[in-house]
């Protein structure tokens, strides 16, 4: 554990201080509001739909029902990962004053966009008419889409956390910070102790849902297929578990595409537990016997718990 005297206290803060800033001003290239970053944005399907009917991610008509409804959007490849970005929760906001609205609108990762204007490596948003319409001020929706691409600013980081190491720990095998799943740094020293900057993220919250898993069709005894849906939290899981009835032993599932997961292998057994790890802060959820013995295929099973 780690701890300050009086005499060391002013010292410290401001090593922090500094600290926090150099790596906001690092990690950001905005000056004037350090988490906001810079994308373009465009929106597909109907001016006041959820954009399409399913997409990359594997939700089906999900995206037409609450709590998703007209707050959903398709990412280009550099936030999509492959599938590992969906569910992920970003505030999108456009620039224009004259018709832009203050208010970001938050929108839920559910699609891909692979080409055009999300190709080169952009950081693009392709919105759903009501989300994209959502960004202007009242009166004004039907003008902003007009518009076509457009500049905006998104987030997906609130602040930044701080967590301070020993001496002891270093030495026992704590080598780089962990700055979410994608990043990972040095950590920094001061006076024999080690500091680790964490982004916290945004959160997506589902209220009065819990963590429900759907039972892909084509499933079998030997090939389990589940999709997973409203994870509070970061949104996006970053590893799957399965156990068996009577079985103390948690069987990895591997990433199939979007958000769904699979396990081959068998017969497995119900009732299934299911083990979460969330992508971005590797927090564990375990629902205990939440797919029943008796499960069927494109049956959705809830859990009691969530993020």
């Amino acid at each position: 554990m780690v701890s300050f005297t009086h005499q060391s206290l002013a010292p410290l803060l401001s090593f922090l201080l500094l600290l926090l800033h150099s790596f906001s001003a690092a990690s950001s290239p905005l000056k004037s509001d350090l988490h906001w970053r810079p994308a373009t944005a465009t929106w597909y399907g109907s001016a006041e739909g959820d954009g399409s009917d399913g997409g990359a991610c594997g939700y089906g008509s999900m995206v037409d029902v609450k709590p998703l409804r007209a707050r959903v959007g398709a990412v280009s490849p550099i936030l999509f990962k492959g599938g590992e970005g969906c569910g992920a929760c970003y505030k999108v906001r456009c620039l224009d004053k004259s018709i832009c609205s203050r208010r970001a609108v938050t929108v839920i990762i559910t699609d891909e966009c692979p080409g055009g204007y999300c190709s080169g490596g952009r950081t693009h948003f392709d919105l759903s008419g009501a989300a994209f319409g959502r960004m202007a001020i009242t009166g004004e929706h039907g003008l902003l889409r007009n518009r076509g691409e457009i500049s905006v600013m998104y987030r997906r980081t609130l602040f930044s956390s701080l967590t301070v190491y020993d001496q002891l720990t270093m030495t026992t095998g704590l080598l780089l910070c962990p700055l979410g799943a994608d990043h990972s740094m040095s950590p920094y020293s001061y006076k024999h102790n080690y500091y680790c900057i964490h982004d916290v993220w945004t959160p997506c919250k589902y209220p009065g849902k819990n963590v429900a898993f759907r039972v892909n069709e084509g499933s079998t005894p030997f090939w389990l297929s589940l999709l997973v849906e409203f994870e509070d939290g970061d949104g996006t899981v970053g590893s799957m578990h399965i156990r068996e009835a009577g079985s103390t032993e948690w069987l990895e599932m591997s990433h199939l595409w979007g958000a769904n997961w699979i396990i081959n292998g068998g017969p497995l057994k119900g009732p299934f537990s299911v083990k979460l790890t969330s992508l971005s802060t590797a927090r564990t959820l375990s629902a205990r016997d939440v797919i029943p013995n008796k499960w069927s295929p494109k049956a959705t099973y809830t859990s009691r718990l969530n993020f």
